[in-house]
């Protein structure tokens, strides 16, 4: 898929697929993303992202894995790219090299602060929100494709839902191509957000992201650092699951895969799933989806 345009992707009538890759910390770490992004090109996702540490901490790492997705598995592959630690020449040299390893896509984010840290600092020389960064990519490199990310629950830092929804509206006013969400659990969020959004005037697609929990202190973990509601029937659910691994991985699976058949049914353009670097919840999902005639890859 790497010599199609994210665009026209777009714009066609399949659901877009998509997963989220993070740069492995380890030896053993970096065999298993090697072997999930291996065994997940049997679903032919339409690209793959890959996560950038706070403060730049993962610049070499992310880089490095990017053009390997790239060049020995033929993934579209989105880097994502932070403001954080950076000056805006820094921030044009990385796109440069992203460029220059063929990689034409990039998600603009202005990114956490580093670790340790609870306020996001900009760097004399650099950025302070991620439409300014839409802004200089898209003023040095006009062919590349641009992502941004959305906060259906609103993001942290945001004093209410309508500023947040009117900062995306920047980002995507700036040139941004589409919207990936962060995860949610619960769909009518989802569908609340891209209304909001389309009244303001936020006309580009909305890829809805999903997780795949496992356990009830994953999933309140997750939400408490997005902002995200934990339904009471999913939390009540996983609780009983207790320590059991397995049980806690198909309630899990079993309420993403509810969560995705209702998506694409009223209309979402597709998927974006975290993943965590593993492969079988994902696989199984998209296994299920594609039984029930929503892919055909």
């Amino acid at each position: 898929m790497k010599d199609e345009s994210l665009q026209h992707r777009f714009a066609s009538d399949e659901p877009i697929f998509s997963i989220e890759f993070f740069p492995p910390k380890s030896e053993a770490a970096a065999k298993q993303l090697l072997r999930t992004a291996e065994e997940m090109q049997a679903f032919d996702p339409d690209f793959v992202s890959i996560t950038y540490g706070a403060g730049g901490s993962t610049r070499s790492r992310t880089l490095k894995y990017a053009r390997q997705l790239y060049e020995d598995y033929n993934y579209t592959v989105m880097p994502h790219l932070t403001c954080v630690g950076h000056s805006r020449d820094e921030l044009i040299g990385i796109v440069r090299d992203f460029k220059e390893a063929g990689l034409r896509q990039i998600m603009a984010l202005r990114g956490d602060p580093p670790k340790g840290e609870t306020d996001f600092k900009a760097h004399p020389d650099g950025l302070h929100y991620a439409n300014e960064l839409v802004e200089l990519i898209r003023e040095y490199f006009t062919d590349c494709a641009i992502g941004v990310g959305g906060y259906p629950e609103k993001h942290l830092e945001a004093p209410s839902f309508e500023v947040d929804l009117l900062n995306l509206k920047r980002k995507v006013d700036a040139g941004a191509h589409f919207i990936t969400t962060q995860l949610f659990f619960d769909n009518s969020c989802y569908f609340a957000f891209v209304e909001a959004a389309r009244e303001i005037g936020i006309n580009v697609p909305i890829l809805p992201g999903l997780m795949m929990t496992s356990s009830l202190p994953q999933a309140q973990r997750f939400c408490e650092m997005g902002g995200s509601f934990l339904p009471p029937e999913l939390a009540d659910a996983l609780e009983t699951a207790g320590e059991d691994k397995e049980k806690g991985t198909e309630i899990g699976l079993e309420w993403s895969f509810q969560q995705a058949r209702e998506l694409l049914e009223k209309g979402a353009p597709g998927l974006h799933l975290y993943i965590l670097n593993r492969t079988k919840p994902a696989a199984t999902l998209m296994q299920r989806l594609k039984s029930a005639g929503f892919y055909t890859a």
